[in-house]
């Protein structure tokens, strides 16, 4: 038996995704009417038929997609109180890196966003800190060899 795959998300996060898939739902049903077009009984292969039909697959696999991933999300908890000092999901995360500070929100895969602070519980960094307590130094050779040194780590506890 294949295993399913989790997707670690915040309970903002899965509440977005579960729009997109209504959104995306309503948006199918609005093309097709809940029927087949008229363009579908058409002998001929014109440029609008394979223009709605690519749309719809596309429409499609990304609903499809989207429901996978709703089916099989775990929502970003807060650890219990004696395991909020290690870094988990859900952790944000000051670090020193050659005396400058950075501070990160440890999320998984989906809501990964460097730009803005969020690294994936999966990237070369978040996977070397995971377990980790404030006071260690943590080595990450990705691509070159970095130290970070956890100065704090907190979890939202709303």
């Amino acid at each position: 038996m294949v295993q399913e795959k989790k997707f670690y998300l915040t309970g903002k996060g899965l509440e977005k995704l579960k729009k997109e898939y209504e959104d995306l739902r309503q948006i199918k049903l609005s093309k097709t009417g809940g029927e087949s077009p008229k363009i579908w009984h058409s002998e001929d292969l014109n440029p609008e038929y394979l223009a709605f039909q690519e749309d719809m697959e596309f429409l499609e696999s990304r609903i499809a997609e989207l429901g996978y991933i709703i089916k099989n999300a775990k929502i970003i908890g807060v650890p219990e109180k004696e395991k909020r000092s290690n870094i988990d999901l859900g952790a944000k995360v000051l670090v020193e890196v050659e005396g400058q500070s950075d501070e990160f929100e440890i999320v998984g895969t989906l809501e990964a966003n460097p730009a803005i602070g969020r690294i994936s519980d999966e990237s070369p960094v978040g996977r070397a800190l995971l377990g980790h307590k404030s006071g260690d130094e943590v080595i990450v050779s990705s691509p070159i060899k970095t130290t970070y040194r956890i100065k704090k780590i907190k979890y939202n506890t709303i």
